[in-house]
């Protein structure tokens, strides 16, 4: 078993900045593909960002240049940081983690977090 607690969401301004937080406890974290999802009201889980054991990363097109994902095996955490934040960057966002190779659908990943809500205002 993997647990995940995320935080560091809240309340922000277009542009601005927030850094996620996803903190894993149970198994050997550093193994797992780590990803971030955002869910908006009324609309499906969408991929934001994944990082692989190693250290490789995947972006959503509508995220690339602005969110950076990075872990730090040592702490058992992976982070989001989101720049130039848009008030459609508005949803909850989850992290999720399994053993898998990377991929962008939500529904291939076991352990998920509770969620964290990132409110963007314009």
């Amino acid at each position: 078993q993997v647990h995940l607690l995320e935080s560091g969401g809240g309340l922000v301004q277009a542009g601005g900045s927030l850094r996620l937080s996803c903190a894993a406890s149970g198994r050997t974290f550093s193994n797992y593909v780590v990803a971030w999802f955002a869910q908006a009201p009324g609309k499906v889980r969408e991929f934001v960002a994944a990082i692989r054991s190693g250290g490789t990363t995947s972006y959503a097109d509508s995220v690339k240049g602005r969110f950076t994902i990075s872990r730090d095996n040592a702490q058992n955490t992976v982070y989001l940081q989101m720049n130039s934040l848009k008030p459609e960057d508005t949803a909850v966002y989850y992290c999720a983690a399994d053993q898998s190779p990377l991929t962008t659908v939500f529904r291939t990943y076991v352990y998920w977090g509770q969620g964290t809500q990132v409110t963007v205002s314009s």
